[in-house]
């Protein structure tokens, strides 16, 4: 299969950087910037508890895999999942390794907080089904899962084919930018108070509007570039 190299491969977790806001996802992303908050550090946490690459478990019919590294060569992205459950399926399942049978595969994403009425969160999960479909070589996952941990449940997301065109599309604009280390200008909204970067993508500042790991060298640089004078003594 032609695509990408794995060098030029994005993170796949950053569509969700990029759906919420393009200009967190090249902060980040693009210029290599981040900042924590309280969400951020609890959203780690919760995923700490998921990711556990040594613990995998089979219940009855179902096979449960953490910390599973993903890619797609024809999206060029690379990632993890959370959860991926493998259900005992001798119709639409491909074999695993040391396993009787056929398998599904089903991915499940851990979130810190509600369900979102946008899709910033299904756009995520959605591109980890088209990487398992493409390393797996298996058939369309129909349905995928996102668990949140304030209502602590799962809620069931149907991959349709609208969903996965938005993801592929919003991929394709993030290859854009990042090939230009293009980063987009300031667009305020009511959710850039809970932004994590909001101290560095610096919105009410003229300078915000171009690169702000420009702005931050140039500030730097003024300051090294001062002479202590009659005026500083």
């Amino acid at each position: 299969m032609t695509g990408y190299d794995e060098d030029d491969f994005l993170l796949l977790s950053g569509i969700q950087h990029f759906a919420f806001c393009r200009r967190q996802w090249a902060l980040i992303h693009i210029e290599q910037l981040w900042e924590d908050n309280e969400r951020t550090v609890s959203g780690t946490l919760m995923h700490e508890h998921a990711h556990d690459p040594f613990f995998n478990e089979k219940r009855g019919e179902r096979i449960i895999t953490r910390d599973m590294p993903v890619f797609s060569r024809r999206l060029g992205v690379t990632g993890k999942c959370d959860v991926v459950e493998f259900l005992r399926d001798e119709a639409c399942g491909v074999p695993l390794s040391g396993r009787p049978g056929k398998w599904r595969p089903c991915p499940v994403e851990y979130k810190r907080g509600a369900p979102k009425t946008t899709d910033i969160d299904r756009l995520q999960l959605c591109a980890q089904a088209v990487c398992l479909e493409e390393m797996l070589a298996c058939a369309p996952i129909s349905e995928a899962y996102l668990y949140y941990g304030q209502t602590k449940r799962r809620e069931p997301v149907s991959l349709t084919a609208e969903l996965r065109g938005k993801a592929e599309a919003m991929f394709n604009e993030m290859r854009g930018y990042y090939d230009r280390r293009y980063t987009p200008r300031v667009k305020q909204t009511k959710s850039c108070g809970a932004c994590s970067m909001k101290d560095i993508c610096l919105p009410k500042l003229p300078a915000a509007n171009g690169s702000v790991r420009a702005y931050l060298d140039a500030e730097l640089a003024a300051g090294s570039a001062k002479k202590p004078g009659m005026e500083d003594i």
